[in-house]
């Protein structure tokens, strides 16, 4: 009798008791679904305020009358027609045909080719990997301020091989006009390289073993494994890869503003230091806000392939 009045009891203090604990559960992960959210919340809406907000903004100014000051009269694709009647806006977009493909073709080549050296185990790989990523350390305006200095007639290269006997030797390329877009390049490839090489490298490192070893024993050499067989499989480095340099090719400003200035005369100007002189120096908003849309467009129109491309691959799979 003792025994059943004291299981009676147990299932009455169970059932009293349950119910509160399943409450305090629902609650906890009641918690857990919207705290996350709350906490994100403030970074969510500064990036859609300062981003797609103004974003917004200067495509609504590029369909105005601004000049000097904000002007809300619609004026339509007036400033488009400006846009690209400006010889000075062709010659930007020449020069960025000039400069993107080096500045992404020799960044993910040469990265390539360090990462296939770096994954060969060598001795002293991490000091290589610093050296190699130490300029993706430094901001665009200090890369610049500092090959300025190596760049430049009178204080770089040339006077440091004039001392040496070289009296002959010219290094003056961002004084000359058919050099000055070559000499951002050569900044710009230095100073990216790094990042590309430690993107292949954990593309490499992910790459069993495996595969080395059973073509190696079906006698194929090293090189021929990373060409015909690695390297595929790193499609989609390559495109990451692409996908970041070719934007940040569009966008290139601070570079130009410490390297060159657009100069000498319009030989370096880029669309994107071409919108900041127009909208901020010459008092040209609305033909400043027209140049920036097209930039955005063109990010847009390299960006959405991409994309489009990986939401159908991860449909198929």
């Amino acid at each position: 009798m003792n025994l059943s009045k004291f299981a009676m009891r147990s299932v009455r203090i169970s059932a009293v008791t349950m119910p509160k604990r399943s409450v305090t559960m629902v609650r906890n992960t009641h918690s857990e679904s919207w705290l996350p959210k709350l906490l994100i919340s403030p970074a969510f809406l500064v990036s859609v305020l300062f981003f797609y907000g103004l974003t917004a903004w200067v495509v609504m100014v590029s369909f105005t009358g601004s000049e000097g000051l904000l002007e809300m009269s619609w004026v339509g694709l007036k400033q488009y027609v400006r846009l690209f009647n400006d010889d000075n806006w062709f010659r930007s977009l020449w020069n960025l045909l000039m400069y993107a493909p080096i500045v992404v073709g020799v960044p993910m080549a040469l990265g390539c080719f360090l990462a296939i050296l770096l994954d060969q185990k060598i001795r002293f790989e991490g000091g290589f990997r610093t050296i190699y990523l130490y300029p993706l350390a430094l901001s665009w305006v200090v890369a610049g301020t500092i090959w300025r200095w190596l760049l430049s007639p009178e204080t770089g290269i040339e006077i440091w091989l004039h001392g040496l006997g070289f009296t002959g030797a010219q290094f003056d390329w961002i004084v000359l006009p058919n050099r000055s877009i070559f000499a951002l390049a050569l900044v710009a490839v230095w100073h990216s390289t790094g990042f590309v090489m430690a993107m292949f490298i954990a593309g490499l490192r992910g790459v069993d073993d495996s595969v080395f070893r059973a073509a190696m024993i079906d006698g194929v050499s090293l090189p021929r494994i990373y060409w015909h067989i690695v390297l595929p499989t790193l499609r989609p480095t390559v495109f990451s890869a692409a996908l970041i340099l070719l934007p940040a090719a569009l966008k290139t400003f601070d570079l130009v503003v410490v390297l060159t200035q657009g100069g000498p005369g319009q030989s370096s100007v880029l669309p994107a230091f071409y919108m900041f002189d127009r909208f901020f120096r010459r008092d040209q908003m609305g033909l400043g806000a027209a140049s920036g849309s097209i930039i955005l467009m063109m990010c847009i129109g390299i960006a959405l392939p991409y994309i489009v491309g990986e939401m159908r691959r991860q449909r198929h799979d």
